[in-house]
């Protein structure tokens, strides 16, 4: 049995997840190409002020490697960035890894059922299985406001922050108020003279019930496991409980919502008229909540202002806002996420008989488990479509994807041939998962869940273990893709 070669785009947490999945399986002929210097994905390009995960440490890692350790239940990003890094080094995962190396394009050969994977800078590699662990949320997205190109002073998004731009003293503006924004806004907001937030539509927020873990703490998790393991279970069923929330029980998302109410109005009292700013309109659960326990009490500071208005132009000066009031700036700050829906972009994919991956999912991007396509032999995708979780931990998906992986490949390697996921097989997913997508609450209003055509390809729409449950490899669903003209059965 020859063992097939594989490539993995990427190095944050799914990258390392299907490496290490692989390893276990004993295959090692596997090369991971990463752009940056560094290992770590999202967890190394944020590093705004403030940046932390909003999923609890213990519940947000490997379930193979607790970490007892943690400095805070919702760590920061150094901390979270240092684990991947630990998780990378102890399991072996670095020798495979080329740095400075950017794939912009990859292409299947039918003829010897083989990946050719392009590279800036560098001779092209050919492997039997590519993997995109390029993740949702790596590409910063901006929106197209008239005039952003004029802006005199320095501007820059959060994902790229220019730490060489000092901020004391300096009147700043904030263009966006989601899951970012609501971090680096308080962590810089004593050390601004003047910030003026501008908010389209307004995110639900709930207490962040965070705390430092003490040594006492890190002793007794080390010396008895269980108590991690229990903090993780808590938290595994408090994430899960939101999706059971949005998904099954309209009786836990009104306590959730009343909850997150009463929090707001709290933290707003001190400034008249800033809670009916910030309280929503949409239906809870529609976009991500969020959890935070200084947003609001940054907002409510007196060097802060919150524009709703509609944007209308940047100027060199400044923002000015539909009601024709320019507010100036010697910053700006675009707080305004990723291109979530824009999945394996801006790299050129073709596949069986040359076919474009981006022209196949011109109305939105689609997989089987949101991991193979069909007529792309041996391409497989890590948090790939419609695996986003609208309560959890994506790391609980990703440990499932990875677990797929290695079935899927050690079927390769047994017979030798490539595979294809069945068109009607995929098919048949896809119009069960967009018909429970479509009564969800996820359709109720716009958000990075959904493409500009409405099409939800981003959220599972269950729960996390469902999805683990049923993401499990068949080779009945597949069929052997080893040339142009040949289907047969596996």
């Amino acid at each position: 049995m020859k063992k097939p070669s594989v490539a993995v785009i990427g190095t944050g947490f799914g990258g390392l997840a299907a490496v290490i999945e692989l390893k276990k399986r004993g295959f090692d002929d596997i090369v991971v190409l990463e752009k940056a210097d560094d290992i770590g994905g999202t967890w190394r390009e944020n590093t705004y002020p403030g940046a932390a995960c909003d999923v609890p440490s213990p519940f947000y890692s490997y379930s193979f490697e607790p970490f007892p350790v943690w400095p805070h239940r919702f760590s920061r990003q150094p901390v979270i960035l240092d684990y991947i890094r630990h998780v990378a080094k102890k399991y072996d995962v670095l020798r495979h890894i080329r740095f400075g190396t950017e794939v912009t394009g990859a292409s299947y050969d039918d003829d010897t059922g083989r990946w050719t994977v392009q590279v800036s800078g560098g001779d092209p590699l050919e492997v039997d299985v590519l993997v995109s662990a390029v993740g949702q949320l790596s590409r910063p997205s901006y929106p197209d406001i008239p005039g952003a190109e004029t802006f005199a002073g320095p501007a820059f998004h959060s994902a790229l922050w220019d730490h060489d731009v000092d901020l004391a003293g300096k009147r700043v503006a904030v263009i966006g108020t989601g899951a970012s924004a609501i971090q680096f806004v308080p962590a810089i907001q004593p050390e601004v003279d003047r910030m003026t937030v501008f908010q389209r539509t307004p995110p639900y927020l709930v207490p962040r019930f965070d705390r430092e873990f003490s040594k006492h703490h890190h002793t007794v998790f080390e010396k008895v496991p269980l108590t991690l393991l229990a903090e993780r279970a808590a938290w595994y069923g408090v994430t899960e409980g939101l999706s059971v929330a949005w998904v099954y029980s309209k009786t836990l998302s009104s306590a959730i919502q009343a909850m997150s109410k009463r929090h707001m109005r709290k933290q707003a009292k001190d400034k008249p008229g800033l809670f009916e700013k910030i309280w929503p309109s949409y239906q809870i659960g529609c976009k991500r909540i969020l959890f935070s326990s200084d947003y609001v009490p940054a907002l409510a500071q007196p060097n802060v202002d919150l524009v709703t208005d509609a944007i209308s132009e940047i100027t060199p000066t400044g923002v000015r806002t539909a009601d024709g009031v320019e507010h100036e700036a010697d910053v700006l700050i675009w707080g305004t996420g990723f291109k979530a829906t824009e999945f394996l972009a801006p790299m050129s994919i073709k596949g069986g008989d040359g076919r474009d991956l981006h022209d196949d999912w011109r109305d939105g991007a689609r997989a089987y488990y949101g991991m193979t396509v069909p007529h792309f032999p041996n391409l497989l995708i890590m948090y790939g479509p419609n695996t986003n979780t609208g309560g959890g931990s994506i790391i609980y998906f990703l440990e499932a994807q990875a677990s797929y992986l290695g079935d899927y490949v050690e079927h390769v390697a047994a017979t030798g041939r490539p595979l294809s996921v069945r068109p009607e097989v995929e098919q048949d997913y896809d119009e069960r998962i967009q018909e429970q997508l479509s009564g969800s609450v996820w359709s109720r209003c716009s958000s990075w869940y959904r493409n500009a055509n409405g099409r939800i390809t981003t959220n599972w729409p269950t729960l996390g273990r469902q999805y683990k449950k049923q993401a499990r490899f068949d080779p009945a669903d597949y069929q052997v893709a080893a040339r142009a003209a040949e289907k047969v059965d596996v």
